[in-house]
Order: C-alpha cells, then structure tokens, then sequence
C-alpha cells in the first residue's frame, strides 16, 4: 500500500508516495467504511499528514479538503470509527494542465474533455498492505467512470523514480509510464527526478506513435482478409476517385 507526500515544485502541485513494510490484518476489509471529509475532520486529517510527511502544509490546504463545498474528491476510510486511509483527486480541464502534463492525451481531446489529477493517497502505517489504498482507488476510479463523467479521459499522478514499491502498485492498477521528469521535486533542498503515470478511461488513449500508426494498418488489413483485399480496395478508391474529378474537369470544360 502507499502512503504519500504532496509538495510544491516551482508552484506545481505534486504527489509522491512512500510504501511501508508492516502490516495489521484487518478482521475484514468490510469493516472499513468509505466517506468524504468533512469540516469536523479537520485537525484529525492534519495530525495524520503531519505524521506522513515531512513538511507542514498550510491550514488553508486542510480548510478546503475538509470543506463540504471543496472542488476535491476527498474520501476518508474509517475503521472503528478512526480514519486510517485518505484519497484527495482534482477533476479540472485538460486545456488547464502544467506543461509538462499537456501531452498525456491526444491532441483531439485538448478542447473537449476534463482529467482526473491524484493529488494524495495514504494509508496509516498500522494498517498498509490490506488492500485499503486499493479500495480508495477503486472508489475514485469507479466516480470518474459514471455516465456524467464521460469528458474525463485520464488520471493521472507524479511519483519519485526512487519509489518502487508505489510505481509497483500504480502498475498492477494499470496505469501507464506517460514520462520521465528530470528534477521534478524540490525536497529539503534536494531535487528528485519523478515520473508521470496515467490510466486512461472513458475511451481516452495517448496521442499516436509511429507505431501505433502500423498496428491500426495492421489490424484493418487483418480484419479485411488479408493485405491483397486491403491494397485492391485503396486501389479502387483512388480509381473511383481519379474517375470523378476527370468528369468533372470536362464538364467545366
């Protein structure tokens, strides 16, 4: 599971994920409930960050996560009536992104879709490696799949390239390396290379390769009978093609 740590890189908003080797056996993953925060939160999910990470962050941040009209996807999982994991997401316009996330999808949606951006997800130490990360993603993922949010296309998140373990658990869930961020974190004075990984829904894809662009020949000859039907059919547009626009210079003539 993975714990995580949000910093700020030249005024980018940046998550970064720490993985932890204990674990506490739940008596079942049933018994954790699922909720968003809300104001009375707040100096709870603060003494909770303030134990995950090594920076304080400013009372304004908590103020608008635990607020019952924040912009964020902010879910708590609560086990005995403690929260033991959080998970803080943004929805904002693809044409809004950093420049160095600009490129994660084709350029066809820039105008017309919304991203989903993973700003935090933690799990209390006491409780990692019992699937709660997992049930906070499936949460979040699952809202960003409902009919009404058909303009999101992508999540995505940045993570340390030093982070095997939360690159480990990103991967299983499938979410993709989009790119290598040269000195991305700025942490205790120390810049930190970083990597940016997608998962894509809703029909979202990347913008196309030059490979890509052979696997999709590929497939329609493949699907067409072969590359002799393939090629006699390209052959005949063109034909049919040529035909018409010399008609239609005599008839002008």
């Amino acid at each position: 599971m993975a714990g995580f740590s949000w910093y700020q890189n030249n005024g980018r908003d940046s998550v970064e994920h720490f993985v932890g080797n204990g674990r506490v056996p739940l008596y079942s993953l049933a018994d954790v409930q699922l909720r968003f925060l809300c104001p009375n939160d707040l100096d709870e999910v603060r003494a909770l960050c303030q134990d995950w990470f090594p920076i304080e962050y400013p009372l304004s941040w908590y103020e608008e996560i635990t607020s019952s009209t924040s912009r964020f996807y902010a879910l708590a999982a609560v086990y005995n009536h403690v929260i033991i994991g959080l998970i803080v997401a943004e929805i904002k316009p693809y044409a809004s992104l950093n420049t160095e996330d600009t490129g994660i999808l084709a350029k066809s949606f820039i105008k017309s879709c919304d991203v989903g951006y993973i700003l935090s997800l933690g799990v209390d130490k006491e409780y990692r490696r019992n699937g709660i990360a997992s049930l906070l993603l499936d949460s979040l993922i699952k809202y960003l799949t409902t009919n009404e949010k058909k303009r999101i296309k992508a999540v995505f998140l940045h993570v340390l390239t030093t982070n095997s373990a939360a690159i480990m658990f990103y991967e299983s869930r499938k979410f993709k390396l989009h790119c290598f961020l040269p000195y991305y974190y700025s942490i205790k004075g120390r810049c930190k290379d970083g990597f940016t990984y997608v998962l894509y829904i809703n029909g979202g894809h990347p913008p196309w390769t030059f490979v890509d662009y052979v696997k999709f020949v590929c497939k329609t000859v493949v699907r067409g009978g072969g590359i002799f039907p393939w090629i006699l059919n390209s052959f005949s547009r063109f034909f049919y093609w040529s035909v018409a626009n010399e008609e239609q210079e005599h008839s002008e003539h």
